[in-house]
């Protein structure tokens, strides 16, 4: 008699034989890491065979195991997209939008209603994404990405050209350090955006030289980054889109004239078996026109 194997015990397998690691299969699939190896042990029992080796805490699939693996891989993709197009034939008046949580607090969400008030008939969702993988995942329909603009599978459109530029809050020129140029940095806390590399490459190709930026905190968000330097507590190099609305309320100013320009840029993207899609499209003019307004 032919008998499937436990879907939970299956579903397990193939997220942790994709990762190779019992941790990362455990955060997607929001359990713990004893659960997984628990449904893991089930299948290996079930199917009688050692379908893992474990060696220096990574996982290896032996060879019975690899097969295996791929000859069920897809059967998870073909159900979730399956599942998806109900979803979408069910939403139709709907996109789900991914978006960094600082491009979407700076930027999209101000704005959102100048879509809405074009589109009532479009119902936009937002969802936080914090990495692209060069990829857009399950459900989302339109994502924005800070890169080079290639992505395999993906047509990207250019939103503006992006640089980086010192910011401060005024306060910041009012007190005994002056920042009168770029040699005072050195008296000021600098503050990071996910690492120190930005001011690392702001003192090698603008000054000054010698610029020492292994002290100051690191932020994960640019959010976060220009929210410390608002209250004053030192200085940023900020994503001229992302500061823009805190220059223009005043709450930061640029001390300095000089900018640096990024080799990467924030782009729209989406599938490209997507581009004709009517409600894609229309978000996408509608960002495309808005920002060339906003930069003209």
């Amino acid at each position: 008699m032919r008998r499937l194997p436990p879907l939970n015990a299956l579903r397990s397998f193939e997220v942790a034989a994709r990762h190779l690691s019992v941790t990362l299969a455990a955060e997607e699939l929001f359990v713990t890491q004893a659960a997984v190896s628990q449904q893991i042990k089930t299948l290996e029992n079930f199917l009688n065979v050692k379908l893992f080796i474990r060696r220096n805490r990574k996982l290896i699939l032996t060879e019975v195991g690899a097969s295996y693996y791929f000859e069920i891989k897809d059967v998870f993709e073909n159900i979730l997209d399956a599942t998806q197009a109900i979803f979408n034939t069910q939403n139709s008046d709907s996109i789900t939008v991914g978006v960094p949580p600082s491009f979407a607090i700076q930027w999209l969400v101000p704005r959102l209603n100048l879509f809405s008030e074009q589109f009532p008939e479009i119902d936009v969702r937002i969802k936080a994404v914090d990495l692209d993988e060069g990829l857009l995942t399950e459900g989302v329909d339109v994502a924005v990405y800070l890169g080079t603009g290639n992505w395999k599978g993906l047509a990207a459109y250019k939103l503006h050209t992006e640089y980086l530029a010192p910011v401060c809050a005024p306060s910041i020129l009012n007190n005994k350090m002056p920042l009168d140029d770029f040699e005072d940095l050195r008296k000021h806390t600098l503050l990071h955006d996910k690492s120190r590399k930005y001011w690392r490459l702001w003192g090698q190709k603008l000054g000054p030289k010698d610029l020492d930026v292994r002290h100051g905190p690191i932020f994960s968000h640019s959010s976060m980054v220009l929210q410390a330097a608002v209250l004053g507590q030192g200085v940023a190099l900020g994503h001229s889109v992302l500061a823009r609305p805190e220059i223009e309320a005043g709450r930061l100013i640029e001390p300095f004239s000089e900018r640096l320009i990024t080799k990467d840029a924030y782009y729209l993207v989406c599938r490209d078996k997507d581009v004709n899609d009517t409600k894609i499209s229309a978000f996408i003019d509608w960002a495309l026109d808005l920002i060339a307004q906003e930069e003209s």
